[in-house]
């Protein structure tokens, strides 16, 4: 059972916020503040005002069995509203969960070849197409912003931009080890190889998130090139960043230097914004281990069998035999059911 008083606090504070914006005289940051507080509370009040409607409907109908002529109907309509609450309490149990900040935000994506050669490279290249046509079902964009391409179409390393409504709430379940088994197009005698790519997806970081002190940079400019020495700039345009305190390295390869500059400082601080969650993730679960939702980029999450038409998630123990749907973009099965088994987690750690 949600604790009435909890609900009616929150209510009550929804109630209190929409006064406050009514008022009219706050500052342009106060109302941005309440705003955002405001439309986080927006439907975790739905869910509430549904649940107290039913709660009320039943005792309506309790009230009716009293009634001769109205016993009958009363107890079909208490059947049916009885049946419905479990779900409605459900519903605003989730909703009361706690709320990853960065879920609304753009992500940068990095794929890496891992182990495996030219066959874990095209890997790489074969999720990257898969997170575009994702992205392109879901209304996202996808800016590839840096790459590392191999003469045959795969991808030692690629960095990309996404940005759409509830980009990171989603791609953030697919940090970890892909690993895939196929047999290579380049391999005569049918065998089976086993490579893998590893995926990151951080949470685009905004500037007052990390502040970064110019003097901990060290800015090299080199000459940019292409796969195989060609469409080589005369200009030194390309740009590496190294932040000297942690020893992260990004590099940015367009055609602008000043552009190279942003890209590299959006990306970096991207990567300290995401050591200061992960550590701060490993500080709040070091009495436990959850693989789901953690970002362990070392665990093998996910196994993509070719000959088998299968894809595995190994965190969920979830098999489904429409790899090739997959591989196309439609990702939505395994990550509504990662959402739902981090759910079902997180809901247990509250009942703990």
């Amino acid at each position: 059972m949600v604790p009435i008083e909890k609900l009616e606090q929150i209510r009550g504070r929804f109630e209190f916020l929409e006064a406050k914006m009514a008022e009219g005289g706050a500052s342009a940051a106060e109302i941005a503040a309440l705003s955002r507080e405001y439309a986080e509370l927006k439907p975790v009040v739905a869910e509430i005002d549904a649940y107290r409607r039913t709660l009320a409907d039943i005792e309506a109908a309790e009230a009716m069995l009293d009634d001769p002529e109205m016993r009958d109907l009363a107890a079909e309509e208490l059947e049916s509203l009885r049946a419905r609450l479990p779900d409605l309490e459900q519903a605003v149990r989730l909703a009361l969960l706690p709320k990853d900040t960065a879920d609304a935000r753009p992500a940068i994506i990095e794929i890496r070849a891992g182990t495996g050669g030219e066959e874990a490279a095209l890997f790489a290249a074969d999720l990257l197409r898969m997170y575009q046509r994702y992205a392109e079902s879901h209304g996202w964009r996808l800016e590839v912003v840096e790459e590392s391409a191999t003469e045959i179409g795969g991808y030692r390393e690629v960095v990309a931009n996404i940005r759409g409504q509830g980009v990171f709430a989603r791609l953030k379940y697919e940090s970890g080890v892909h690993r895939v088994q196929r047999v290579p197009e380049t391999e005569s005698g049918g065998r089976i190889h086993t490579s893998a790519a590893t995926v990151a997806v951080l949470p685009e970081a905004e500037e007052v998130d990390i502040e970064i002190d110019p003097n901990d940079l060290r800015i090299d400019t080199m000459r940019a090139s292409g796969a195989g020495g060609q469409h080589v700039n005369t200009t030194d345009s390309a740009v590496r960043i190294t932040h000297v305190p942690t020893g992260l390295v990004v590099t940015s390869s367009e055609k602008s230097q000043h552009q190279n500059r942003a890209i590299a400082l959006q990306v970096l601080r991207a990567r300290l914004y995401d050591m200061e969650r992960q550590k701060a993730d490993a500080e709040r679960a070091a009495s436990r281990k959850s693989q789901v939702g953690s970002g362990d980029r070392s665990e093998r999450i996910r196994t993509y069998n070719f000959p088998q038409g299968r894809v595995t998630d190994h965190r969920i123990g979830l098999t489904l035999y429409k790899l090739d749907q997959v591989m196309a973009g439609d990702l939505d099965e395994i990550i509504d059911a990662l959402i739902a088994d981090d759910q079902a987690a997180r809901l247990a750690e509250l009942d703990a």
